[in-house]
């Protein structure tokens, strides 16, 4: 069994910058996980968002706490605590938080499918 929370040394050193405008830390990732790239906890200040971009592999958002808006591709909808949103390999998607709360959020990434 591997046990993570946010507050774990191991978690707590992978602190980075995520897109532009969040905060966010591995929980676990490749060295732990076999058929996922990893499991991410990313937070969102009032007025920020993460910055659109694309990525190689499949993910989850699981919005944690607060509100915000999400866009995948072209669609783009309102986001608040409970909803899962999935992104396919490859589309543009960003979220903006709408709130006057903190956003936070888990990430589920799959393996980066083989070429």
């Amino acid at each position: 069994m591997i046990r993570r929370n946010l507050e774990h040394p191991d978690v707590k050193a992978t602190r980075y910058r995520a897109h532009g405008g969040g905060v966010a830390h591995m929980i676990l990732d490749t060295r732990h996980l076999q058929t996922l790239m990893f499991l991410a906890h990313a937070s969102v200040a009032p007025g920020k968002k993460l910055l659109g971009h694309m990525d190689p592999m499949e993910e989850i958002y699981m919005i944690q706490n607060g509100r915000g808006r999400m866009q995948v591709g072209d669609e783009i909808c309102e986001v608040v605590a409970g909803d899962a949103i999935h992104i396919p390999i490859g589309i543009f998607h960003e979220l903006a938080n709408t709130g006057e709360e903190v956003l936070t959020l888990l990430v589920v990434a799959g393996l980066m499918p083989a070429r």
